[in-house]
């Protein structure tokens, strides 16, 4: 995703993304193990997008990114009823 891209998002659409980037890191790093992973840049390209979600966010002047990404992972958790 493109720099540009994510500096057009509210904070909380870049919260969602960074979610989401960071299942889809689990995921890639899981089909790496069990080498099934056919594109392994892909897991350099997440890693990039989740630090350049990391980056805006602090510019700004988000505090506690790691506490509310808990936060809204419980949150979800519960609501699935897990």
């Amino acid at each position: 995703m493109k720099i540009g891209q994510l500096r057009e998002m509210k904070t909380e659409e870049l919260h969602g993304e960074l979610d989401r980037l960071r299942r889809h890191l689990f995921d890639l790093r899981s089909q790496r193990v069990t080498e099934k992973l056919e594109n392994p840049n892909q897991v350099t390209q997440a890693r990039r997008d989740i630090a350049r979600i990391f980056t805006i966010l602090k510019e700004r002047g988000e505090t506690g990114i790691e506490e509310r990404q808990y936060h809204l992972e419980a949150i979800a958790t519960h609501r699935r009823g897990g």
